[in-house]
């Protein structure tokens, strides 16, 4: 499929998928969306691809969040119609099957907000802002996705503000796994992708999909899920295959 308002690219091991309206701060509209959602599906399905980091165009910019031109121009029953779809989209993005890494070169307003909470991790940069505004325009989202990257109070607290938070702040609360200069943004969240690349895929998307799985359950229940996952799907590899490495530079040592 040919793109229009976003840019696929893949690289060994992973893909980087970059949001391209620069002149709309990379505003999230309708078919930005549908063709992000076709994409991640292709890339989902594709056994060379480990993991997907997902960027944006321009310097000022992760994105801007909902376009919210086009939703003025189709009014409010229409706007509701398509909210059904963007969230069956973001739970889509938030059990992805596998890694997703968001590099926020820029602001990440509102929707963006919510779409960079529900990636597994974020690389930001000096640029790197955040705002979850939907309290501030009478709307709803991020209840269910930051708290878990935030924890409870904290999560509260910008839902119920809808103040700032630079970059120094989200590395601090955990919004961010890293925080590195704008030139090195990119290269910082390929650096993850690669280390991801080297590992087993099935016990990458295991452990995603049990960690996932697991919020909400008890701390013994969390146990046994692995346990399950041991004897069953996610059955580890023979000690020779998966030690093989150590076991022939062991055996070099001799």
């Amino acid at each position: 499929m040919e793109y229009k308002n976003i840019i696929v690219e893949r690289e060994e091991g992973f893909a980087v998928i970059t949001l391209n309206r620069p002149k709309s701060l990379n505003a999230l509209n309708w078919d930005l969306m549908f063709e992000l959602n076709t994409a991640l599906t292709e890339l989902e399905e594709d056994d060379e691809v480990k993991s997907v980091i997902i960027t944006g165009a321009g310097e000022k910019a992760f994105s801007a969040g909902a376009d919210i031109h086009e939703m003025v121009d189709i009014g409010e029953e229409e706007t509701e119609r398509r909210q059904t779809a963007r969230s069956k989209f973001q739970w889509h993005l938030a059990n992805y099957k596998k890694p997703t890494i968001g590099a926020i070169n820029g602001l990440a307003f509102g929707g963006a907000a919510l779409m960079s909470s529900s990636f597994d991790m974020r690389v930001g940069c000096e640029r790197t802002r955040f705002k979850y505004l939907a309290a501030s325009y009478g709307r709803l989202n991020s209840t269910w996705t930051l708290p878990i990257q935030v924890g409870y109070p904290k999560a509260k607290e910008l839902l119920f503000t809808g103040r700032e938070v630079g970059a120094q702040e989200a590395k601090e609360i955990g919004l961010l796994n890293q925080l590195v200069s704008s030139d090195q943004l990119l290269e910082a969240a390929k650096g993850i992708a690669k280390l991801i690349a080297k590992n087993n895929p099935l016990m990458v998307q295991g452990i995603k999909q049990l960690v996932n799985d697991g919020i909400g359950e008890s701390f013994r229940r969390r146990l046994d899920m692995e346990m399950e996952g041991r004897s069953g799907s996610l059955k580890g590899t023979p000690v020779k295959e998966g030690f093989k490495p150590f076991l022939d530079r062991k055996g070099r040592d001799k």
